[in-house]
């Protein structure tokens, strides 16, 4: 199967861990991981020793909390793991992603018994995916899977999820479905469970080695102490939603930071300049030095962005209310749609400062462009402006669905 398991606690990182520490590692990863990722991404590589790497640096633990013996690493810090990760490798980076939102499921409506099983777990190297997504349902909210009570309160999970990223190097599959009365919750089963199929058919023209497929469920007994009632969320102020898009926001700036480490590069090795210019080389031509300024503006407010909303999340979770949880919900919506557009303008507008060299399908730079535009797809941007423009002109919350 290809994962990772461990008896005893694999992390480096605990209580005492700075988060300058856990941002050292980051970055020497992600620059490991950023001399094949054009590689990986042109033949489709699966990155399962790039995962096993991650997971036994620690990286899957950085939010399991202190008291429980984890680093407990701040959502501002998170969002720069996830940017660092994403500009080394894009789909190594997404893969996590799913890890820290049902972390977040975990805290936010976890039983104590279930988060101490499931913290350690975390922390022996072990690690989740996701299994949300489904077809044919009236919205991408409605869950039709089969959820159906046992007498004991377990479940019988019966059908199919699709875009489940990460299943193929999960230890744990969380499922979400709705029980007889439309209330959604999380059910956690182990990634090797009988009747549970993994199949490896994502067939997306972006982030194509996150694996990304479909998981089918035959009659797969959940019992109860494996199930979060995730609806229990929304009964009162959350920052929930606004955790999971800081994330999404995260890595779409990591891909803009990417796609213009590229660039500048391939200026300076490709690029030629005009004729008429005289220069002798294209990286001192005025208009290339505006042009790539401005992307470079683009880039540079998407972190900032990204970091003020990191900040205004956790100081929600430290003095959580309704005006808290909207001001945090709104910092993200305004850094979701920001890293929205940069990513797409940036990783597009590389190519016209490097000129025709730049569309080599051998250079794959524009994997960038792919991988903006599939991983921008999850959400709409027009709604992130919607809700950020009711915040500031009518002081209208935006809506606790988890979206935002």
């Amino acid at each position: 199967m290809n994962r990772a398991t461990h008896t005893t606690r694999v992390t480096p990182f605990g209580p005492d861990s700075t988060e300058a520490e856990v941002l050292v590692v980051v970055r020497q990863l992600a620059a490991r991981f950023s001399t094949e990722d054009a590689r990986r991404d042109a033949e489709r590589i699966l990155p399962y020793e790039e995962i096993r790497t991650l997971s036994g640096a620690g990286l899957f633990t950085l939010s399991v909390p202190k008291a429980y013996g984890g680093p407990g690493l701040s959502t501002r810090t998170l969002g720069e793991v996830f940017t660092e990760l994403v500009a080394g490798d894009a789909s190594i980076g997404q893969i996590p992603q799913n890890h820290f939102f049902f972390v977040n499921v975990l805290a936010s409506a976890g039983t104590p018994e279930q988060q101490a099983f499931f913290y350690e777990e975390i922390l022996r190297g072990r690690h989740f995916a996701n299994a949300l997504s489904e077809r044919g349902s009236r919205t991408a909210r409605d869950f039709e899977i089969g959820f159906a009570r046992q007498p004991d309160g377990s479940r019988i999970l019966n059908g199919t999820k699709y875009y489940a990223t990460g299943t193929l190097f999960a230890h744990w599959i969380p499922v979400y479905a709705a029980d007889e009365e439309g209330r959604v919750h999380a059910a956690w089963v182990p990634a090797d469970e009988p009747g549970v199929t993994v199949e490896d058919d994502w067939n997306g023209m972006g982030q194509r080695t996150t694996g990304s497929g479909t998981v089918r469920f035959e009659q797969v007994r959940v019992p109860a102490e494996r199930i979060v009632p995730v609806y229990t969320i929304f009964e009162k102020d959350e920052v929930f939603g606004a955790f999971g898009q800081y994330l999404h926001a995260a890595i779409d700036t990591g891909i803009a930071v990417a796609a213009l480490r590229d660039g500048k590069r391939l200026i300076h090795e490709l690029a030629r300049p005009r004729k008429e210019t005289g220069l002798d080389r294209a990286a001192d031509e005025e208009a290339i030095i505006d042009l790539f300024g401005e992307l470079a503006l683009g880039v540079r407010t998407a972190r900032a962005l990204l970091r003020e909303a990191g900040d205004a999340v956790d100081a929600a979770r430290a003095d959580l209310n309704t005006l808290t949880a909207a001001e945090a919900s709104a910092a993200v919506a305004a850094a979701r749609a920001h890293s929205d557009e940069v990513s797409l303008k940036v990783s597009s507008g590389i190519f016209e400062l490097i000129g025709t060299r730049a569309a080599d399908r051998d250079l794959n730079l524009h994997r960038h462009w792919r991988n903006a535009r599939t991983h921008t797809l999850h959400d709409p941007r027009r709604l992130k402006l919607r809700y950020l423009g009711g915040w500031e002109l009518n002081d209208t919350p935006p809506p606790a669905n988890g979206l935002v």
